[in-house]
């Protein structure tokens, strides 16, 4: 049967997305990243069946302070990462089901999972729950897996209620759980120690820390197990020219860490081919329960049992603001069957208790080229 036949058996109902993205980032800590990407879809929503995929490379070049700090040098990194994703709905009971994997020299990160969805009250309350299971292997680079290697388990649990408040509103309430099980801790990052007494002031700089820390440097050591509970509550309207979304999570795990994450987009339509407008967030979080800024050693040189030198789990804030335009690159009968958009947004992150980095500012850009098949 050629392609026009297949076509015509499946009720030309038969719709292809495909979409392409660059994007690039830095920091004021020397960390520059890459990142092209490929995605596609194809669906029938006559059957009620879709697939897609999507991949992407990340390419890092990092001379951060933690790696300064550790006398080592600048290092370049390649990641990789591919997911297939299926569904099919061919009324109002579902189900889904997604596999991932993620390379690079020194992790490797496999995960699936699958879902159930239904549509009540003429489809106006859908419920949505999930599980999928993760499996990653943390090792370094240059050595095999089978002489060195922290395996790490991660089971998750996702819950969605969505509502159809309005004909142009839409809610979501969105609860999800992570249980994770193995060794977190990076083989890389080695902690300073302090005798008792010793006072380091918030951002001391590599030269203060190494003229008063001990001479010994113990690798990080960070609890065996996790559990993470999260609550985003998302709402999307929808005025005569513009989009407006919500979204609000709050956020605590077991590590007594607790945050909170408030974002928010809105774009505009400046006519058929053309839509713009701004995005800001704010997220702030308190220290795990462990966090010292510097960790001192007990009697007989004793080693904290837990340390960290991971900043991003001391007490933060961050701020990003951003601007999306995209534009409709198509014919005059369907403007936006072609789709080319630029995304740029800024943050500036503030450390609240830490060594060496009290402030981070990062940059991330993207373009986008989007077509229906």
């Amino acid at each position: 049967m050629t392609l026009t036949g297949e076509r015509e058996a499946w009720g030309q109902s038969v719709d292809g997305h495909v979409a392409t993205e660059y994007g690039q980032y830095a920091d004021t800590d020397h960390v520059f990243v890459e990142t092209p990407s490929i995605a596609g879809t194809v669906s029938n929503p006559t059957a009620g069946w879709s697939v897609g995929g999507h991949y992407l490379v990340d390419v890092v070049s990092a001379a951060s302070v933690d790696i300064v700090s550790t006398a080592s040098r600048a290092w370049h990194e390649v990641r990789q990462e591919g997911s297939v994703e299926g569904a099919y709905k061919p009324k109002t009971f579902g189900v889904q089901a997604h596999a991932a994997v993620s390379d690079e020299p020194d992790y490797l990160s496999l995960s699936a999972g699958a879902a159930m969805t239904q549509d009540l009250w003429n489809k106006n309350l859908t419920w949505l729950l999930g599980y999928a299971y993760g499996h990653d292997v943390a090792g370094r680079t240059g050595t095999p897996f089978s002489v060195f290697s922290h395996a790490i388990g991660r089971h998750a649990i996702d819950g969605v209620l969505t509502l159809v408040m309005s004909p142009t509103t839409v809610g979501s309430l969105i609860g999800d759980l992570v249980l994770e099980n193995g060794d977190q801790s990076k083989p890389y990052r080695y902690i300073p120690l302090f005798a008792p007494g010793t006072s380091v002031p918030n951002g001391a700089s590599i030269g203060q820390v190494n003229s008063l820390r001990a001479t010994a440097r113990p690798l990080e050591q960070l609890p065996l197990s996790r559990q993470r509970y999260g609550l985003t509550m998302r709402l999307a309207h929808r005025f005569s020219h513009a989009t407006l979304r919500l979204d609000e999570r709050l956020y605590v795990d077991s590590w007594t860490m607790k945050a909170t994450t408030t974002d928010a987009r809105y774009l505009v339509d400046l006519g058929p081919r053309v839509e713009t407008g701004p995005h800001a967030r704010l997220h702030a979080q308190t220290a795990v329960d462990f966090w010292q800024r510097m960790y001192t050693f007990g009697p007989g040189f004793e080693v904290p049992a837990l340390r960290t030198g991971d900043r991003e789990i001391g007490p933060l804030v961050n701020v990003t603001g951003g601007w999306t335009v995209r534009f409709g690159i198509g014919s005059d009968a369907t403007p936006t069957s072609w789709v080319l958009g630029f995304d740029l947004n800024v943050t500036s992150t503030q450390y609240l208790d830490d060594l060496y980095v009290t402030a981070r500012t990062s940059v991330l850009g993207g373009v986008t080229l989007e077509t229906d098949l």
